[in-house]
């Protein structure tokens, strides 16, 4: 199994990529944050992954003031916006698609030069959401539909350089709910996995040995709704 090094963690303050952040730290690896507030304990930056630019910016800060080498990325970041498209206002919905989609592409860019020099990692978090429809979740199926494109466009572009893994989590306790209306969260008898137990196989990823890739990795609960 491949040693960690440095990883950088979207989302690293809550849920999945705090998860990860914690399993990174735990085995022997740097973990590296971004997200929309402070991270404690971590190097990190503050940044709304919806100005792209600054998202890249922040990427090239952290990763220089961390000694310039990077291993891996894990773009955990995500929100949500629920609602009938014509219910939905339209810099909300665009938030959802800038935040998931245009943020991921736009730290992965940033990332590149960097995981280029190390024959690095990244894991792009998708959903089930990615793959099939539900109603009134237009913004996120349409985000996640387009992480999944990305992600399988960046492997064949990368192949041989970066390796590069489309993670599809089910629904998970965490927090991401918590804002949603009631009848867009999940009941009460909802099973769903723990985002440690997921983190588990984002370090699996990580760890692969150079030439073995996990390409793609769906990882939900048993009795996942949404999948398949």
């Amino acid at each position: 199994m491949s040693q960690l090094g440095s990883v950088l963690i979207t989302g690293a303050a809550s849920g999945l990529g705090a998860a990860v952040a914690a399993a990174v730290r735990e085995a022997g690896g740097r973990p590296l944050a971004l997200d929309r507030v402070p991270v404690p304990d971590v190097p990190h930056e503050v940044v709304d992954l919806s100005d792209t630019r600054a998202a890249e910016q922040a990427v090239r800060r952290l990763v220089d003031g961390a000694g310039g080498t990077l291993d891996a990325v894990v773009t955990a970041a995500g929100t949500d916006r629920c609602g009938a498209l014509v219910d939905v206002p339209g810099e909300e919905w665009d938030k959802v698609v800038m935040v998931n989609l245009l943020g991921t592409a736009a730290v992965v860019r940033a990332s590149l030069p960097y995981l280029k020099q190390s024959g690095g990692k990244v894991v792009t978090v998708a959903s089930t959401l990615g793959h099939r429809v539900f109603p009134d979740a237009t913004a996120y199926c349409a985000s996640k539909f387009g992480v999944v494109g990305f992600t399988r466009g960046l492997q064949s572009e990368l192949k041989g350089e970066v390796g590069v893994t489309l993670l599809t989590p089910g629904g998970m306790h965490t927090a991401f709910f918590d804002d949603r209306e009631e009848q867009y969260k999940p009941g009460p008898d909802a099973k769903l996995n723990r985002p440690e137990d997921v983190a588990a196989t984002v370090l699996h990823v990580l760890t692969q040995p150079p030439g073995c890739e996990i390409k793609e990795l769906v990882v939900a609960s048993a009795w996942e709704g949404s999948w398949p």
